[in-house]
């Protein structure tokens, strides 16, 4: 199912002129060596967006730490992990803000969750 929603979401971006990558492979990097851990963004928008997409009944904690992951092994600081299992989508979005310190190293993970929702 998820992959039908990257399909039509993937086409909505290339109408719209947005350039964008589907299922990049992302490898782990840690000091000198490269490995290929079969880590996939589902679409990386512009080099500066991540999108994960999902349609399930509810976001479990692994979703968001896959997306967080992936935020961290590319230094890309914005991610949206989307769940395509409600009338609304809009309502089912979730915004990470990667900020990354580098005089100290640390990185420090801001969650933004959709001003959308209803409380």
């Amino acid at each position: 199912m998820e992959s039908a929603y990257e399909e039509c979401l993937c086409y909505e971006l290339l109408k719209s002129g947005i350039s964008f990558e589907r299922q990049k492979a992302i490898p782990y990097r840690d000091k000198e060596i490269s490995l290929d851990c079969g880590y996939y963004l589902d679409v990386l928008v512009q080099n500066e967006i991540i999108l994960e997409l999902k349609s399930v009944e509810s976001i479990l904690p692994i979703s968001t730490a896959l997306t967080l992951t992936y935020l961290k092994l590319t230094g890309i600081q914005v991610g949206l992990l989307i769940n395509f299992n409600f009338l609304v989508v809009s309502e089912n979005i979730k915004r990470y803000v990667l900020e990354c310190f580098s005089m100290h190293s640390v990185f420090s993970v801001v969650f933004f969750f959709n001003a959308t929702r209803s409380t």
